[in-house]
């Protein structure tokens, strides 16, 4: 059993010099000034020293203030605040979801439920919004809980400052669109009735209990994603410009088992054209790609990870039926060798088709298309490293999971044209590692 896989995954190395504080997050110094018969600036100095600090002790000394202070005028002081953090963060590059699996992993689900009020609540000021924002804000909900959570007003400030010392310490990240308050641009251009055959697809495959109907689909539908981006270049008919039509979005990649889940995005997007840059420390991949295939990779690679978990489920069970304990370190081989091997199906059936499909006057301007998503990805993200993934510690649970990706011969269930190679589902379609 291979101790680590060949393929590559990159990792972004975050810019933490680059966390500059705005001027409207600087906790103010008004040492001159005497608070004490002023309790709204007060409490509003303590806020910013907390912030600034990160010490229990200032963080007890603002939510005391706080919680002093009448409700409103606490409401109003918090809001002001939240929101002049909120706008910084978008200005660095962050967006709606992006901080909100930030708060989930580091944070409770109060703070969620805190976070969410307080983007609808930014967000509010603005004219427009781009509309993947307006997705984002509409998947947060309201946080409002109806009043079924009750907490004491020392406790809500505690809640409050545990959320700002969150956002005041973002740093800054690559942006993947305008900020609010911009121009917004056009909707991801997508193809409603092939996205729509793709989901139809990918719902049986999630559905049915057989893994070998379950990789035939995931196959075809990967076969329909490569037929529309042949169908797109054919319309082009010529080579596009420099970065013309490249744009990027950002999927969560986010723990347990992210680096499986990064390695299986990864694939995804190669299949399709596009490119995946992990952030480890932030919970997300960035994907890099023509703006037509975007929504369908992140479709795939959803449906993808729903099939890999009810494949680790019934082998999960299986095992234990057998008398044998698995353990975390199972489970890690199991996905690792589940992506690395459906991975390389992917691509095998994603190059199949475009052999098969494409013209010859066709095949340039695919082949630009590759060149002006690896220049943008290379600029958006100038430094990163490729890396050998490490961990593959249990041979049961690799081979498991390449049984669950491979275990189907899809010739049998696949078109003439997308028949080919040898069904060994052997990890030799990797890259080696840089």
């Amino acid at each position: 059993m291979p101790r680590e896989t060949g393929k590559t995954r990159q990792s972004h190395q975050g810019d933490r010099s680059s966390r500059d504080t705005p001027s409207d997050e600087r906790p103010r110094d008004d040492s001159r000034d005497d608070s004490r018969d002023d309790p709204a600036r007060a409490a509003r100095d303590a806020l910013g020293a907390a912030l600034a600090d990160g010490t229990d002790r200032s963080l007890d000394t603002a939510a005391s203030l706080l919680a002093a202070l009448p409700a409103t005028t606490a409401r109003a002081l918090l809001t002001e605040r939240g929101t002049a953090l909120l706008g910084a963060a978008w200005r660095r590059g962050w967006e709606p979801a992006d901080l909100a699996r930030l708060v989930r992993r580091d944070l409770r689900p109060g703070h969620s439920l805190r976070y969410a009020a307080l983007a609808h609540e930014e967000t509010r000021r603005y004219a427009r919004l781009d509309p993947r924002w307006t997705a984002q804000l509409a998947d947060l909900g309201t946080g409002d809980t109806g009043g079924s959570t009750r907490v004491d007003r020392f406790s809500a400030a505690v809640e409050a400052v545990e959320l700002y010392r969150l956002l005041f310490t973002v740093p800054a990240v690559e942006p993947v669109g305008p900020p609010p308050g911009s121009v917004p641009t056009a909707p991801l251009p997508t193809d409603d009735r092939e996205l729509t055959r793709v989901r139809a697809l990918l719902a049986k495959a999630e559905a049915t209990a057989y893994p070998a109907e379950a990789e035939a689909l995931s196959a075809k539908a990967q076969e329909l994603m490569t037929r529309h981006r042949i169908d797109s270049a054919r319309l082009a008919g010529v080579a596009a410009g420099p970065g013309e039509g490249v744009a990027a979005c950002r999927i969560g990649v986010e723990p347990p088992y992210g680096e499986a889940q990064a390695i299986l995005l990864d694939a995804v997007a190669r299949a399709s054209g596009c490119r995946a840059v992990w952030n480890e420390e932030h919970g997300f991949s960035t994907v890099v790609g023509d703006a037509g295939d975007l929504a369908a990779v992140e479709l795939l690679h959803t449906s993808l990870l729903v099939q890999a978990h009810a494949a680790l489920t019934r082998a999960e069970a299986e095992t234990r039926a057998a008398g044998r304990r698995r353990t975390k370190t199972f489970r890690q081989s199991f996905l690792l060798a589940y992506a690395e091997h459906v991975g390389a199906r992917l691509e095998k059936t994603a190059e199949a088709t475009v052999t098969e499909s494409a013209e010859p006057e066709v095949l340039p301007v695919l082949a630009a298309r590759d060149v002006a998503v690896t220049e943008a990805t290379e600029r958006m993200f100038p430094r990163t490293k490729a890396a050998r993934v490490r961990g593959v510690s249990d041979e049961a649970g690799w081979r498991r999971g390449t049984e669950a990706a491979s275990r189907a011969d899809l010739d049998h269930r696949l078109p003439p044209r997308l028949r080919g190679g040898d069904g060994s589902g052997t990890p030799g379609g990797a890259s080696p590692a840089r």
